[in-house]
């Protein structure tokens, strides 16, 4: 019995690295190739060569030296323009979860913790916002917007920030009736700063988680939005383009399609495990 005890902490603990540092190594790696992109990019990303057009990778034969993951129908290499599609990914991503982050928390901190006809209207809006098809409802808002970065930022937080309102509510609510809420009243503390000093701390974790999973999804958002040719400019180098394209030569050019799919997918997967080990890590309950 002393042995199950004494190694159960460490598999918890295991687990717990796992789902850390697995998917900051991933995130770390692109972040790095998005910010030095210009140094680490072998090629111009938007540079056109027929005469290297569908380049096979560097482990088939026809390779050509420099350009590792080969070429797409227009001779642009894909290695590069995957690293500069992560600039952008990665920027829509922090910018547009972190907007949707903060209204919609703060939305559900109200709506939780104040209770009343706060929380009845948040609700309500919470449940017709909801109504709307997220996928549908953002290729709407960026076609009336217009297509650009800040459109597909706007869109992601106006569709997204649903999913931290509801969640942050219902955890806000757990904690407005515990013990250390009423001794902060008892003690004199007034509702606004309970709510900042006493019930924020602890549902932080769920945000953190919530931001992290956030990320992975507007990740997913922009790459449809630039599948569609909604996002940007179809010559910038963005997943979805490329994924767009890839499509259409599967058959014959399989690598332009699978490697900026294996990229999104393991920037998405990574968010999502990565959002779920901080909250392991850091609330105390499940710690």
């Amino acid at each position: 019995m002393a042995d199950v005890s004494t190694n159960s902490p460490r598999l918890i603990l295991t687990d717990t690295n796992f789902r850390l540092w697995l998917p900051l190594f991933w995130i770390g790696l692109i972040a790095a190739a998005a910010l030095f992109a210009p140094l680490i990019a072998p090629q111009d990303p938007l540079a056109q060569d027929l005469m290297m057009e569908r380049l096979p990778p560097f482990f088939m034969e026809g390779s050509e030296p420099g350009y590792w993951l080969g070429t797409d129908s227009l001779g642009r290499d894909v290695l590069s323009r995957i690293i500069y599609g992560a600039r952008i990914a990665l920027f829509v991503s922090l910018i547009a979860a972190t907007t949707t982050g903060i209204f919609g928390s703060a939305l559900g901190l109200i709506a939780g913790y104040y209770g009343g006809w706060a929380d009845r209207v948040i609700s309500r809006l919470v449940d017709i916002w909801m109504a709307f098809p997220p996928v549908l409802f953002a290729v709407l808002l960026v076609a009336v917007m217009g297509t650009g970065l800040g459109s597909v930022i706007a869109a992601i937080a106006l569709i997204d920030w649903t999913r931290f309102a509801r969640v942050i509510r219902a955890e806000t609510m757990v904690q407005a009736r515990m013990d250390y809420v009423d001794s902060a009243r008892i003690g004199g503390a007034r509702r606004a700063a309970t709510l900042v000093s006493e019930i924020l701390p602890n549902v932080m974790p769920s945000i953190i988680a919530l931001l992290m999973l956030e990320m992975g999804i507007a990740v997913i958002v922009e790459a449809i939005l630039s599948f569609v040719n909604l996002s940007i400019s179809s010559d910038d180098p963005t997943w979805g383009s490329m994924i767009a394209e890839g499509r259409g030569a599967i058959h014959f050019a399989w690598w332009v399609l699978l490697f900026p799919l294996i990229a999104l997918f393991m920037t998405v997967l990574s968010f999502s495990t990565l959002g779920e080990g901080l909250k392991q890590h850091f609330d105390p309950v499940l710690k």
